[in-house]
């Protein structure tokens, strides 16, 4: 069967070809099952700090604030 393929060249090219461009289109059309649509847990905190600069805030605020969501659960 390999002697069919060694002296026609251009009919193997053509199966491979042909190939490529099925299994193209059969991976477009497979579900994608392991990124199913899901909504992770999210929390948003807004907070105000009036005069204050970046680094202030940041130490006085937002660490404590992350620190303790850490340890919430399923976050």
């Amino acid at each position: 069967m390999s002697a069919f393929f060694v002296r026609r060249p251009i009919v193997a090219i053509v199966i491979a070809i042909l190939m490529t461009l099925v299994g193209g289109v059969c991976i477009l059309a497979l579900p994608i099952a392991q990124y199913p649509q899901i909504a992770p847990p999210e929390i948003q905190v807004r907070t105000h700090y009036t005069g204050a600069d970046a680094i202030t805030i940041e130490q006085s605020v937002a660490a404590p604030i992350e620190q303790q969501m850490s340890g919430v659960d399923n976050m």
